[in-house]
């Protein structure tokens, strides 16, 4: 599941994100953002415990494996001590859009098994939060995400496409959640039998430049076709005028 205030506007998703995120609900404001800046609330919900979650999602330099569909490399910066705080990596990343994102994640809080924080820097500035909360067998994981495009693809074309760029990221957290899941259920196999059974991660997307260059194609056809009806009509009207003259 998952909530973002620029396609779904949830005033409670979007104050409880800025207290994660800046400790307090005093700095919130109903004030536009800068064009370029997204910020995102992610929730999932995963059959295992708060502790083998946690030690997942702060072992970044295992994406590339388990959730591949989005990290295509991963590169260790700095370890950081013992409990992974100020540990760094530089990410090599892809949404569904023909584009990819190069950013280096470091960890600036752990409180294991119930929170981390990232700050990113790179092709975007940002600061990520994930909470997790232990629910019986389950554990319910939050995920908020403030970041600004620095990238000049997303810089300049976030004015008129932010709510695309907003659905890019929406499908890599899908794919992210659909990829710890079978991470988990590969980690829970009590059998080989078991673990060879469970499906692969979703793999990268590769079909989305040719889907853009189609429809991109289709609006020059259909502006084209449009822009040539238009002069046939001028046209015809001017032939009209000519013969009541």
């Amino acid at each position: 599941m998952e909530g973002c205030s620029v396609c779904n506007p949830g005033l409670e998703d979007r104050r409880r994100c800025l207290r994660a995120l800046h400790g307090c609900g005093d700095c919130y404001s109903e004030a536009t953002y800068m064009l370029n800046e997204y910020h995102f609330v992610t929730r999932w919900r995963v059959d295992g415990s708060a502790e083998e979650v946690y030690d997942i999602i702060h072992d970044p330099v295992q994406y590339p494996r388990w959730w591949p569909a989005v990290y295509l490399d991963c590169f260790e910066v700095s370890s950081g001590d013992a409990a992974g705080l100020q540990k760094s990596v530089r990410f090599h990343t892809k949404g569904w859009l023909p584009y990819t994102l190069r950013w280096e994640s470091t960890a600036v809080r752990t409180e294991r098994p119930n929170l981390l924080e990232i700050r990113a820097t790179g092709d975007f500035d940002g600061r990520g939060i994930w909470t997790f909360s232990q629910d019986g067998d389950f554990t319910d994981v939050s995920f908020y995400w403030q970041l600004r495009a620095d990238k000049p693809l997303l810089r300049y074309l976030s004015p008129g496409l932010k709510p695309l760029f907003a659905a890019n990221h929406r499908w890599a957290m899908e794919q992210g959640e659909r990829s710890l899941k079978l991470e988990l259920m590969r980690r829970h196999a009590e059998t080989p039998e078991e673990f060879y059974a469970v499906p692969p991660p979703p793999p990268p997307n590769r079909t989305s430049g040719l889907v853009l260059a189609g429809a991109g194609l289709g609006l020059v056809a259909t502006v084209l076709a449009t822009s040539k009806a238009l002069r046939r009509r001028e046209t015809e009207t001017d032939e009209i005028l000519e013969e009541e003259e």
